[in-house]
């Protein structure tokens, strides 16, 4: 054991480890990931200037530990990888199926507002990348509007989503008319950054939710929403009751967008696959 570095992690309190994630976010832990859990804990002991794996643990299950840590210990156990336009394929389904779909349907009724939300949003780079296109693509249509909801269990990265800004090298993937459209360039102390436009920023509302509540406490039913690369993390049980929850949540023949790596098949039958990774609900 190197100078500094904590005692081992044992097998107790793995399983405590084990078992609170898995309560708190639905994350499951086989004991094969007791390594990769020990050397990626390591550094937010250090950081914090923890003895231990337990006293650590005794910290996160505390009240101050829920509202600041939990998060991290969260992105220790998943990959919070997020960029503009992931999975780029997916907006060309929603600009060439979807929303035509929805603007078909809302000039038939008295409805003018497209709900879409981005569950699991991490520091915002889909709801905006969703922005820019409802913005782009809504603004043919008079009349007609969208608002987004955004959500994520980490407060940390909901408030980075908050404040929109971006360094040039993130904001790469965003095409070059969007970009000059929907990003401000930063002066002075934000040169090398991008911030976005305001007019955007007012389109999301930010929340924090954790899939795992028993009620996400979300008045309107949603339209759209966008559920990718989350569901790789939790069993079977855990996916059925939370496809079961997004479910209710839906409006009637509301569209599903999952990551390309997941699949329904087996968790729930009630929708119809339109696209790769891409499910409208048959209600």
């Amino acid at each position: 054991m190197s100078p500094g570095a904590p005692p081992a992690l044992s097998d107790r309190d793995f399983k405590r480890f084990s078992a609170f994630i898995y309560d708190a976010c639905g994350i499951k832990l086989p004991p094969i990931k007791k390594t990769m859990l020990s050397a990626r804990l390591q550094k937010r002991l250090r950081q914090l200037n923890m003895p231990s794996y337990a006293a650590y643990l005794d910290y996160v299950l505390s009240a101050e530990g829920q509202a600041k840590e939990l998060c991290h210990l969260i992105d220790v156990v998943s990959t919070n990888k997020t960029d503009f336009f992931r999975e780029p394929k997916h907006y060309e389904v929603l600009t060439g199926l979807v929303l035509p779909d929805f603007v078909n349907r809302m000039n038939n009724t008295s409805r003018k507002v497209l709900r879409v939300w981005s569950a699991g949003c991490s520091s915002g780079e889909e709801p905006y990348t969703l922005a820019m296109v409802l913005e782009d693509y809504l603004c043919r249509y008079p009349g007609l509007d969208y608002t987004i909801l955004a959500t994520d269990i980490c407060t940390e990265v909901l408030g980075k989503a908050q404040e929109a800004i971006y360094a040039d090298d993130t904001v790469a993937p965003v095409p070059v008319a969007f970009r000059n459209k929907y990003l401000m360039r930063g002066k002075g102390d934000y040169k090398g950054f991008h911030r976005v436009v305001p007019e955007l920023r007012r389109k999301i509302t930010f929340k924090r939710l954790n899939f795992m509540d028993r009620d996400f406490g979300i008045e309107q039913k949603m339209d759209i929403i966008f559920c990718r690369n989350v569901i790789i993390y939790f069993d079977r049980k855990t996916q059925c009751e939370l496809f079961e929850k997004f479910y209710r949540q839906f409006s009637p023949r509301g569209y599903l967008f999952t990551g390309h790596s997941e699949t329904l098949e087996g968790i729930v039958d009630r929708v119809t696959r339109v696209a790769s990774a891409v499910y409208r609900c048959n209600k």
